[in-house]
């Protein structure tokens, strides 16, 4: 790529303008006063027309103002103090003085000072060097047209500007093609240009998107005793680095060495971000090291950019070691090293890490931006630390920061997540009591927190408020009311709603789409969903991977595995690329249909695409194989879960255990039970229960007692249904003693029998004989109002 930028040929500036050029910097003419006097003052043209509105003679500008003698007189001293200041060679008061009345008179005042000038102060010899100091003024003030103005009466009293106005003027207009105007009146002027004109030019033209025409001026500027400079090179590099052409701007650095040109700290720092943004962070430690061994000192950009490339990582020991190597090398951590640890650790979770940060941030008298308190505000939230969060809100004030509408739509949103709407109203109504305009976010996050509590008619009247009050008209608040209906199992209210929409010519997303293709597959209703795959593509919508795995997922339910795969093969026909959650439909659909060679292969198809298969994929197949007795290819499939580090959940080990249990060895049930409990692996209630059942099944009193008992002494809430699980198994069994000792830890555990338990025992007393037993339950029963006296 960089061989066919350089084949363009640079034989004259880009987009030349000569016409333009001498209406910039005109001849004299007599036609000038009469302009003046006929200019019409239309403030409302942009800066583009404005500067191309010279005569032939000077800036068609406001007529010179009149000033009140005693005004004049003041204005006439100034002048006559900056003349003596040239004069003396005293050129930072004169800056000063020159900045001062520049700020003083404004736009539009270039007319009025340079007729003040040369009434007064015609010939002195002096006027040069005030005279060019006012155009650098007015240019550094971005006052691009008086800077013009003074430029032009300067070419008519033979005033030759010097090249840090230029400069100065041509920064200003480098996102304009005029800027070639102004440098063909440096070469015109005879001025000598330095290595900053050049490093604007290219700037100009890299800022215009004009990147090959910047490379070829680069490559005719060599040679030139003022042509290249490390600052040309930067802007080139800094500008193929942000369009991700790394290896061109690496180019560029090797061509800097090539030309003689010491890199300095910014031009490494250009690289060394390049390469964190790509990810490459071993590249840009090692463009650091590379950097101190020809004796560039790293700086504190330096350090901070390589800490925030660990952090888009996630790789906050990496961000860390960084912050060490900088503390050795005497560098203290200003606000932005601060802010990217800060906002690293609260991304990673760890909130605690976070707000220590802000304490010593804040005990160094730190700023704290917006940024990072809404990056604190969300991490608190998601922890439901919801008065820590209002704290922080309200620190940020005091601390002179003004909370925006992202500060509020943060809490807001998170109370509602929570299911705290009303405090999120509340949150809501101040927000508005402050004049900060709540924006589709704000209204969203209400509306779907209300939905999610299930409270479809109020969330139903919060949008129909927003809709006719025309407070908002956003699909995004369709598709979450939209959501709400879905979820309750109501696609009649959801279809009238997108009638709605389309009535109001509001153009309606793929999430839309989703939504109502969910609702239907939800109400079992295929062919409407499937229906809705044209209309879609009507819309100029592309149906998007969730679009497919959903319908693939509502065919491989009901059993319609040929339909799923025509959906697959379309999908990739497509090339929409399915997604893990996809895979997973896929492998469940074949697990369906006992194809356990095919989902597995469908494992590896999976990892060849850069998919990585999680839990939910490996549970899926695992449960197969055990449903196929085959419970060693399970176990293999739970060690290769392991290889590939991801870690098996609680439910991999319950349906490894229910596999051993039913289908398996029920010894070997017990020693992967105990097993895990000795690695301390986190199980769940599930796997106790699975193992109790299976020993009160086969007769196994005493082990399924034990199991029960761990199960208890784990803090496992043990309910009327576990019990009753255990006794109906164990009466199956015609073990009533043991069924009675369990009845009889459930009373004395507090759990009061229901009227199916009690049924139960009673048939297993009576069958022994136990007349006793059962005159005892009656009573037990009558106590607990299951029976009447």
């Amino acid at each position: 790529m960089l061989k066919k930028l350089h084949q363009c040929q640079w034989n004259k500036p880009p987009l030349h303008f000569p016409i333009l050029s001498s209406l910039l910097f005109p001849k004299p003419s007599s036609s000038v006063s009469a302009a003046m006097l006929h200019h019409d003052h239309d403030h409302d043209h942009d800066q583009d027309h404005q500067l191309k509105t010279f005569a032939f003679g000077r800036f068609v500008g406001p007529a010179p103002r009149l000033y009140p003698p005693a005004e004049l007189n003041r204005k006439i001293s100034q002048f006559l103090l900056s003349h003596v200041l040239a004069g003396n060679r005293s050129f930072k008061d004169l800056h000063s003085l020159i900045y001062q009345i520049v700020q003083q008179e404004g736009s539009g005042s270039a007319p009025s000072i340079c007729e003040l000038l040369l009434n007064n102060f015609h010939g002195w010899d002096s006027n040069i060097v005030v005279w060019d100091m006012l155009a650098f003024a007015y240019s550094r003030f971005e006052l691009v047209q008086d800077a013009l103005f003074v430029l032009a009466k300067m070419k008519d009293l033979n005033l030759r500007a010097s090249i840090q106005t230029y400069n100065s003027l041509l920064h200003n207009l480098r996102h304009t093609d005029i800027m070639w105007d102004v440098r063909n009146e440096i070469r015109d002027s005879g001025t000598p240009e330095n290595e900053y004109t050049n490093s604007i030019l290219i700037h100009g033209l890299c800022e215009q998107s004009r990147l090959q025409d910047a490379v070829s001026f680069l490559q005719i500027s060599e040679g030139k005793d003022t042509g290249l400079s490390v600052v040309s090179f930067n802007t080139i590099m800094t500008r193929f680095c942000k369009l991700g052409y790394l290896d061109v701007a690496k180019s560029f650095f090797c061509m800097m060495l090539k030309c003689g040109l010491l890199p300095d700290s910014y031009s490494y720092n250009i690289l060394i971000h390049g390469l964190c943004v790509a990810g490459s962070m071993e590249e840009a430690l090692e463009f650091k090291n590379d950097m101190e061994k020809h004796g560039v000192e790293p700086d504190i950009v330096t350090y901070n950019i390589l800490a925030k490339g660990f952090h888009l990582l996630g790789l906050m020991g990496g961000a860390w070691k960084v912050i060490q190597d900088m503390l050795l090398k005497g560098f203290n951590p200003d606000v932005v090293t601060y802010t990217i640890l800060m906002c690293g650790h609260c991304q990673m979770g760890n909130i605690e890490e976070g707000l220590k940060l802000r304490e010593e941030m804040l005990s160094r008298r730190f700023q704290l931006s917006i940024i990072s308190y809404s990056v604190l505000l969300s991490c608190l939230c998601k922890s439901a630390r919801f008065e820590e969060a209002l704290i922080l809100l309200y620190e940020m004030e005091a601390l002179g920061l003004k909370p925006d509408v992202i500060s509020y739509s943060i809490l807001i949103h998170g109370l509602c997540k929570k299911g705290e709407v009303h405090r999120a109203i509340l949150l809501y109504e101040e927000m508005c009591l402050r004049r900060i305009c709540p924006n589709y976010f704000t209204h969203g996050a209400i509306l779907l927190g209300i939905c999610e509590k299930g409270n479809i008619s109020e969330a139903r009247k919060y949008f129909d408020n927003l809709i006719t009050s025309d407070l908002v008209e956003d699909i995004v608040l369709y598709n979450i009311m939209m959501g709400g209906y879905v979820k309750l199992g109501n696609i009649a209210e959801a279809v009238q709603l997108y009638q709605k929409l389309t009535e109001k010519k509001i153009t309606p997303s793929i999430v839309t789409f989703n939504t109502l293709i969910h609702g239907f597959c939800k109400s079992n209703k295929l062919e409407e969903a499937w229906r809705l795959l044209d209309t879609i593509k009507l819309h100029g919508l592309d149906p998007s991977v969730v679009t497919y795995t959903t319908l693939m997922n509502a065919y491989c339910e009901v059993g319609n595995i040929d339909g799923m795969l025509e959906l697959l093969w379309e999908m990739e026909a497509k090339a929409v690329m399915p997604t893990r959650v996809t895979y997973t439909v896929v492998i469940k659909g074949l697990c369906k249909q006992w194809k356990l060679q095919e989902s597995v292969k469908l494992l590896e198809d999976m990892r060849a695409k850069g998919l990585t298969p999680d839990q939910i994929t490996y549970n899926t197949i695992i449960q197969c194989f055990c449903k196929a007795r085959d419970l060693s290819k399970a176990f293999q499939l739970h060690d290769e879960m392991l290889l590939h580090n991801l870690e098996p959940s609680p439910v991999t080990y319950n349906v490894l255990i229910n596999g051993l249990c039913v289908y398996g060895d029920l010894k070997d049930a017990d020693k992967l039970l105990l097993s895990l409990e000795d690695q301390k692996v986190s199980l769940t209630k599930v796997a106790y229960t699975t193992i109790v059942k299976a020993h009160c099944a086969k007769g196994d009193v005493s082990r399924a007692i034990i199991f029960f008992h761990q199960m208890v002494e784990k803090g496992f809430k043990i309910s009327i249904k576990d019990y009753s699980a255990v006794i109906n198994r164990l009466c199956k069994r015609c073990l009533i003693n043991e069924a009675k000792y369990f009845f009889c830890m459930m009373l004395s555990d507090g759990i009061s029998p229901d009227q199916e338990i009690c049924e139960v025992m009673l048939n297993a007393f009576h069958q022994q004989g136990d007349l006793y037993s059962v005159f005892e339950l009656l009573a037990e029963m009558i106590k607990c109002g299951l029976l009447c006296d």
